[in-house]
């Protein structure tokens, strides 16, 4: 008996039926590493997950693209997360400001026509991730599981005229666990292009040395939960507390290093 599922059906156009587009690649693992802060450590497999999206928050579309590596903290394995390039300006602000959720303004371009499957993403003006590809049809569906993500929540010490040297409030863990099972998934056989972008510098910080796998993905949502974890040295955490717009990627005094 087969272990694949029907596509979801629902109303033509119903956005809650978009799947997630997710793509793994393989990097240096001293270049994951390095943009850990101290406490998270890198996981088993050098690997950077992207995950393009459109799906109602809290009732409108909103388009997205997730960045993340494999990464462990206190022995637990997951995910930690660079940035979420979002095209809903209102979710931002809140979303750092109450979880540490790295959000920032970008521009998604996402759809499906049949088994073609396109993404772009751009972010001031650079398109710095592209995804072509042709669905090979549905697979089998995986058991239910739990993912561990990592975001980070402080806030830098008041300061005018002069550096932030310290925090109002320390950097500390916050752990995202999401229960997962899966309606329906579809390989897709593509290219993934990435582009040098200051303001998401992939290319430069997260090389890609092998493409791994990319599918659809229809995820049901079965639990969720987000919880502040664990403090950080905030003495070690400092030098990376300057970072791009809303991401985590290293930038200098919020905007990119080499800019």
């Amino acid at each position: 008996m087969s272990n694949e599922a029907a596509p979801p059906q629902g109303n033509p156009g119903d956005i809650v039926n978009w799947p997630m587009l997710k793509i793994t690649y393989r990097t240096d693992p001293d270049k994951i590493a390095a943009l850990l802060p101290p406490g998270i450590e890198p996981g088993r497999n050098p690997h950077v997950n992207l995950t393009v999206y459109n799906f109602p928050v809290p009732d409108v579309p909103e388009y997205g693209v997730v960045t993340t590596v494999d990464a462990d903290y206190n022995g637990i394995e997951g995910e930690y997360t660079l940035g979420y390039g979002i095209d809903q300006e209102s979710a931002i602000f809140i979303s750092q400001e109450t979880n540490g959720q790295p959000k920032y303004p970008c521009d998604i371009e996402f759809w499906r026509l049949g088994p073609q499957v396109t993404a772009r993403c751009t972010h001031q003006g650079y398109t710095f991730m592209e995804f072509k590809g042709m669905s090979t049809g549905p697979s089998e569906i995986p058991p239910e599981f739990d993912q561990h993500e990592w975001w980070i929540k402080s806030s830098r010490a008041v300061s005018i005229g002069g550096p932030a040297t310290g925090f109002d409030f320390p950097p500390h863990v916050v752990h995202v666990r999401s229960r997962y099972g899966t309606a329906h998934q579809e390989l897709v056989e593509g290219e993934l292009i990435l582009r040098d972008s200051p303001w998401d510098p992939l290319v430069q910080l997260l090389p890609m040395r092998e493409q791994l796998s990319a599918r659809l993905w229809w995820p049901i949502f079965l639990d969720r939960s987000v919880t502040l974890s664990g403090a950080l040295d905030p003495e070690g955490f400092l030098p990376f507390a300057d970072t791009i717009s809303g991401s985590r990627w290293p930038g200098q005094n919020g905007a990119p290093k080499n800019l």
